[in-house]
């Protein structure tokens, strides 16, 4: 296991040193982005428009923060991740079209995702759930923020981070997932006790 400090915009090579177990923490923008967002994006490279912020070599965080106006300038008070399975069906292609780098969140994501990673350099890094406040307190500015009309946790909120982190790498470059990893051997578990006592699925 290795510790990294990486700064946006990352660059792919940056990306295909990071192994699995390693540990990252992000400085520079992140982005959020959930359900609407990616499909909203998506929806706008297809009609071939512009997004209003370029993701290339930036983190994007499955994340619905909660945040508080003071002024005209908005405040991040938590920012825990949200689960990182709904985004599956859109994640391969965000990946493709916009190269983001990192992908943040919880819970894992599955093969499509972690083929698009290994063909075109991302990785995903898990943040522990429940530690909403300790992402927000490496949140430094709220830079801006896009697409309200989706809904405040469904927005683009743009993040300017230092030490965002810890982030375990648990998919990388290389086609390695933990997620997955720990899924099969459950399976194969599940099975030798199965057959240990006799019994069939």
């Amino acid at each position: 296991m290795a510790v990294y400090h990486l700064k946006t915009p990352i660059s792919e090579e940056e990306i295909r040193k990071l192994k699995v177990n390693d540990v990252v923490y992000i400085t520079g923008t992140i982005v959020t982005a959930r359900d609407q967002a990616h499909k909203r994006a998506l929806e706008y490279f297809k009609e071939g428009k512009k997004l209003p912020i370029n993701l290339e070599g930036l983190a994007v965080f499955h994340c619905g923060p909660v945040v508080a106006k003071e002024g005209d300038k908005w405040i991040a008070v938590a920012a825990g991740p949200t689960t990182s399975t709904r985004m599956d069906i859109f994640e391969d292609e965000f990946i493709k079209n916009f190269k983001v780098r990192v992908v943040i969140g919880k819970g894992g994501m599955g093969k499509k995702t972690t083929d698009a990673m290994a063909k075109y350099g991302a990785i995903y890094g898990a943040f522990t759930g429940g530690a909403a406040i300790l992402a927000a307190k490496a949140i430094k500015n709220v830079k801006g923020v896009e697409w309200l009309d989706l809904g405040t946790p469904e927005a683009l909120w743009i993040f300017e981070v230092e030490d965002f982190g810890p982030l375990a790498v648990a998919i990388d470059s290389h086609g390695n997932n933990l997620f997955m990893d720990v899924q099969k051997k459950v399976e194969e578990n599940k099975q030798r006790i199965y057959q240990k006592l006799g019994l069939s699925l």
